[in-house]
């Protein structure tokens, strides 16, 4: 069976994205535990206020914010590593 690329580009990109919400789920369960804190350590960056565009008969609002945590880039590694061996 031969394996395309596009189809491995959507298989990586589901992967990678359960490996951040998994981890940063996990990061955030593991804050109260002090040998693993260090789990939820990490940068949010992006939009304090969201962007609103007002143009008169719609209203569109627009913010977004990314938190990178240590267990949301362990859960990145896990998931290409998972990838790599199907």
């Amino acid at each position: 069976m031969k394996r395309t690329s596009t189809k491995n580009f959507w298989v990586l990109l589901l992967l990678v994205l359960s490996g951040i919400v998994l981890g940063g789920f996990i990061g955030s369960l593991t804050t109260g535990v002090p040998a693993l804190s260090w789990l939820n350590f990490g940068q949010a960056f992006g939009l304090d206020n969201p962007l609103v565009l007002n143009l008169g008969i719609l209203v569109i609002t627009f913010g977004l914010t990314i938190r990178i945590t240590m267990a949301s880039i362990i859960g990145v590694a896990l998931a290409i590593l998972i990838w790599r061996c199907l």
